[in-house]
């Protein structure tokens, strides 16, 4: 399972990544820069206009694509978070302008019969939305995934705990912050990848209950 890392500028962090096998994600609301790796993938930033408040700036996210889109391992196409058919709809509008391998966000209210006509080839799934429907879908996503061909990717995924759940559900890719801020949590976080999946009585390899502590 692929693992990606928001976008830093701290040698010390990058070193530990670059040692780690991680890639890096760069968002069209951070620093436009992929520090010279050749692993990233690009972000359009529409959760970070969530949190802040903010309508989403699609010009952010064009000069994103002009600088990087070419070499990007993979690309979320513009989305709305927990917005539904509405963030599909926008997610598709964009499709012919998307250079490379596409994702498009699964956002709360999306079904497998709605989104599966658009899935294969170089169309595959990054899963987000709220957290608690993230993580009590994304098993169903990743059965998707298997069945048409294509990547899933899980958004915000910042716990060993959910890394491992991820990958006990088959996701190709995922991504956090963590690492990215404190490269002594690394370690842990990437053991959630690279650890042998441990079943349980819920199939997915996690303990019982599992509740997600941070989105």
């Amino acid at each position: 399972m692929r693992a990606y890392a928001s976008r830093t500028g701290t040698k010390r962090n990058l070193n530990a990544l670059d040692g780690a096998g991680w890639g890096l994600l760069v968002s069209a609301y951070g620093v436009h820069r992929t520090e010279g790796w050749n692993d990233y993938m690009l972000d359009n930033g529409a959760w970070s206009a969530h949190t802040s408040g903010k309508p989403w700036d699609a010009s952010q996210f064009e000069a994103l694509l002009e600088a990087f889109g070419e070499g990007s391992h993979q690309t979320i196409a513009p989305d709305i978070v927990a917005g539904g058919l509405e963030s599909l709809s926008r997610s598709l509008s964009w499709l012919p302008r998307l250079p490379g391998y596409v994702l498009l966000a699964m956002q709360d209210g999306l079904s497998v019969a709605r989104v599966r006509p658009y899935l294969g080839g170089r169309v595959g799934l990054a899963v987000g939305g709220s957290t608690a429907w993230k993580w009590r879908t994304l098993s169903t996503w990743c059965e998707l995934g298997r069945v048409v061909g294509c990547r899933v990717h899980v958004l915000r995924a910042n716990s060993a705990r959910m890394i491992g759940w991820a990958k006990a559900c088959g996701a190709y890719s995922f991504d956090g912050s963590g690492p990215s801020k404190f490269a002594e949590c690394l370690p842990r976080m990437d053991g959630g990848r690279t650890r042998p999946v441990q079943m349980t009585m819920t199939g997915l390899g996690l303990p019982a209950p599992f509740t997600p502590r941070s989105k």
